[in-house]
This record gives C-alpha cells, sequence and structure tokens, in this order.
C-alpha cells in the first residue's frame, strides 16, 4: 500500500476507534467479556499453567472485592501491591477497580528504602505482598509506615492476611458506595524521572480503557493471544489484559522476560501480538522454526533499525514501531500497511486519542524534519502526579504533555525519537533516574560527590 493510501486507511480506521463508546470502568469491560465469552480462557500463565476462564476471573474478582471491602478498602483507597506476575496480581488489580479504590503497583526489586519511599508517599494504607518479599517489608527502619493491613500471597505469619483466605471467605458481596466512573482514580503508578525519586502518575480507569482499545483496533484486525512478559507493576501488562478482554481472548503472562524463550512462547501458544524486544534478533541466531509463529503483528519500542528488517524476514510477519509512556499511555502505532517504514526507525504517527507535534523548549511548534521535544494531549492521560504540583505543571504546556524526549516528525506526521532531552539511564529495558544513582552514592559513608556518566551501548 503507497503512503497517502495507508495513510487515508489509517486516519479513517482512528476515527472509527474514537468512535467507540467506551464501558463504564474497568469492571464493566470484565462483565460483558464474562457474560459473552464465560468459558474462553481469559488468562494463562505460563510458568504454572494455571489458566483462568473469565466466568472464574470474575468470580475471583468479585469475592476479592467483598473481602477487601469488610477489611475498609473503599473508594479511593490507595492499596500497594508487591506482587510478581503470578494470578493474584491482576486479579488484585481488577478487585480494587470493581471498588473503585486505587493500586499503587510495587516494583518487585524495590529495597526496603524505595518501599518506604514509596508507601508514605503514596498514602497506601493497605499492602498486599508475596511471601518471599516479606523479608524487605521487615527491613523497613523504624518508624514504619503505619498499615491497617498486610495481605500475604503464601504463607501469612501473626498479624499478617492470607490472600487466599480472603479469597475464599463467605464476605457478603461487595457493594460499593458509588459505581466507579471513568475519570475516576485506579493507581498510582510509579515511574522514574530525570529529578530523583520515581513520581506517582495519577491514572485513571478512562487511561487504561482508551489505551487498550487504541491498540486493539489499531489497524482494525483482532488479536486473541497475546504474550506479556513484562512485569505487571509496569503500565503495559495493565492495559494488554485489557488490550485481551476487548477481544474475549487470552492474555499469556510469562514469569519475567528471557529472550532464550521468547520464540518458543510465540510458537508454543501461537501468540498474535506482543511487543516484540529488538534483543531476541540481535542475540540469537537465526532458526528455521522462528517462521513456525501465529503473529499477526508486533509491535517495537524505540528499536534498532538496522534489525528491523532482518526481523521481519526471519519471523515472516510484520513488526511496526509504536511509542508509549506511563504518563500518557498510547502515544504513537505506526499502520501495519506503512511498509516503507521497516528500517527507518520510525516510531508512528498519533495513535487513537492522541494528537502529536513537535515543539521547542517554550512550547512552540516547530517546522517539519525539526528537532523539538514530543508533546501530546488527548483524553485519558495521567491526571498528575501524586502529591507534586510543581512538577505536574513542569510537565506540561498548557493541555500538552512534555514527553521528554527530541523527536522530529515528518510531513506525513510520522515521528522518529532521535534522543533524549533530559538525563536518563535506561537498563534492562527500564528508565533510572541519574540523579536517583547519584543520590543513592552519596548517601554512602566517604562519598563527598557523585555523577552518573552515559557510555556507549550498542543496544
Amino acid at each position: 500500500m503507497s503512503g497517502p493510501e495507508w495513510r487515508e486507511a489509517a486516519l479513517s480506521q482512528i476515527r472509527r476507534v474514537e468512535a467507540m463508546p467506551l464501558p463504564r470502568n474497568i469492571g464493566a469491560l470484565l462483565d460483558a467479556a464474562a457474560a459473552e465469552a464465560p468459558d474462553a480462557t481469559a488468562f494463562h500463565f505460563i510458568a504454572t499453567g494455571i489458566t483462568l476462564t473469565y466466568a472464574e476471573a470474575r468470580r475471583r474478582v468479585d469475592r476479592l472485592a467483598a473481602s477487601l471491602q469488610a477489611l475498609g478498602i473503599g473508594h479511593g483507597t490507595k492499596v500497594a501491591v508487591m506482587l510478581p506476575n503470578v494470578p493474584e496480581m491482576p486479579i488484585t488489580w481488577l478487585a480494587l477497580a470493581r471498588l473503585g479504590a486505587v493500586m499503587v503497583p510495587v516494583n518487585v526489586r524495590y529495597t526496603a528504602h524505595e518501599l518506604r519511599y514509596l508507601l508514605e508517599d503514596s498514602g497506601a494504607r493497605h499492602l498486599v505482598i508475596r511471601e518471599e518479599h516479606l523479608a524487605v517489608l521487615d527491613a523497613l527502619p523504624p518508624p514504619r509506615p503505619a498499615l491497617d493491613s498486610v495481605v500475604v500471597a503464601g504463607a501469612p505469619r501473626a498479624g499478617e492476611l492470607s490472600w487466599s483466605a480472603l479469597l475464599d471467605s463467605d464476605a457478603p458481596p461487595a457493594r460499593p458506595a458509588r459505581e466507579p466512573a471513568l475519570d475516576d482514580l485506579v493507581n498510582v503508578q510509579y515511574t522514574s524521572g530525570t529529578t530523583g525519586l520515581p513520581k506517582g502518575c495519577l491514572l485513571t480507569h478512562r487511561y487504561w480503557l482508551t489505551c487498550a482499545l487504541a491498540y486493539a483496533n489499531s489497524d482494525g484486525l483482532t488479536y486473541r493471544r497475546l504474550l506479556s512478559p513484562n512485569p505487571f507493576f509496569y503500565m503495559t501488562p495493565q492495559w494488554l489484559t485489557l488490550m485481551a478482554f476487548y477481544a474475549r481472548g487470552t492474555i499469556f503472562v510469562a514469569p519475567h522476560l528471557s529472550l532464550t524463550n521468547f520464540v518458543d512462547w510465540l510458537r508454543r501458544f501461537r501468540i498474535e501480538f506482543c511487543y516484540f524486544p529488538m534483543d531476541v534478533v540481535a542475540r540469537n541466531a537465526p532458526d528455521p522454526r522462528e517462521r513456525d509463529n501465529a503473529m499477526i503483528r508486533g509491535n517495537l519500542a524505540i528499536h534498532r533499525r538496522d534489525l528491523h528488517a532482518e526481523l521481519e524476514a526471519r519471523f515472516g510477519f510484520p513488526a511496526r514501531g509504536a511509542f508509549g509512556m506511563t504518563e500518557i499511555g498510547v502515544g504513537l502505532i505506526t499502520p501495519i500497511g506503512a511498509t516503507e517504514t521497516v528500517g527507518s526507525g520510525i516510531c508512528g504517527m498519533a495513535a487513537p486519542f492522541r494528537e502529536a507535534r513537535i515543539a521547542d523548549l517554550d512550547g512552540n511548534t516547530l517546522p517539519p524534519d525539526t528537532p523539538g521535544e514530543l508533546l501530546f494531549r488527548g483524553p485519558g492521560m495521567l491526571r498528575g502526579y501524586h502529591n507534586k504540583p510543581e512538577a505536574t505543571q513542569a510537565a506540561f504546556h498548557g493541555e500538552w504533555f512534555r514527553s521528554g524526549d527530541l523527536a522530529v516528525m515528518d510531513a506525513h506526521g510520522l515521528v522518529t525519537i532521535v534522543g533524549r532531552i533530559k538525563e536518563m539511564i535506561r537498563r534492562a529495558n527500564e528508565n533510572i533516574s541519574a540523579t536517583e544513582v547519584e543520590a543513592a552514592l552519596l548517601s554512602l559513608p566517604g562519598i563527598a560527590e557523585a555523577a552518573a556518566v552515559p557510555v556507549p551501548d550498542e543496544t
């Protein structure tokens, strides 16, 4: 398909997606999927083989929501959740969403220092935690943040509650004070910035539902088997879950990202959509079995343009650039028909529900092909940073969110990321603040000054 043809088709599809009605809230999407496809598999956890149908997922969500409400968790209550990619994680998120409560995801690699900061900064009064992470909780220095309850997935100790017992309790059905609305808060999602400790993004039901709907329908195709190897305390698995719900499909949850197992997962589970890590191509020699897959589309984050064509040739499916952030959810998507973008480094055009432009540091729009800061606006972005009004104000030019990425946009609206405006460390696909690393070094005895310095790296 030539440039003008795919562009018109893409713009037409974007208009169709933006006209689609959103569910009332996240729980309503689960209810609709369970009513329409109760016996379809909603979750498949690869490490254990555990599967949950839509009917079973809804039953667990409702039972857990009832028990959580009995603990005093209700509309607006903040609950920190420190769980890996296990069934308890998405069920807890969905149960909190059902109540109008707010999940504060906790990175399972956090130290006691980081956990303390998150609990204090977020104001979380309850903690759901995996048994193997209790040592981090125990290491919190006094005075420990006050918690009304600690719920353990695994074996609880004295004074702690069992997640499984809450799931199996006979608490009366949850009756929230009011049904959650689209613009009600559902996550305080912490993300590393450039100015120190992570900031909590205030994310709503609308945020997750628009993000998932945009990805689910950007090409007018249907994806029913989706792979998620990233940790659930990041944003991607959460919208991938809802993307599967829209299609009444299955989210295959891997325990963690594994470059050696990734191709086998694609083949074994007949995956149709995923974010494809470019390192699979860079680090693994070609294998004829790579083309034995059912992929309809693979998305690429900021990627190595020199490996893009090789990826498509080896695996035989279209891979296209895309771009998102915790603050905005979906940002850019490249249509499948845009074959000329292969190998260009292009991340895409403005996705459904998004406008994008390139601006100077004062927010003035720049001409095509001129490097500047990538800005976004649209419904369902973050409401701001939790308890950080100055950071929230600095992150916007009016309605436009400042990504901090240096980019160029061509005359057709296609965007290529060319760098970062502010200092940021990328390690294993995770953003880390250079200032945070320097502050940690300065906290050590005997260190008077510290600086994080960039070193070139092939990937």
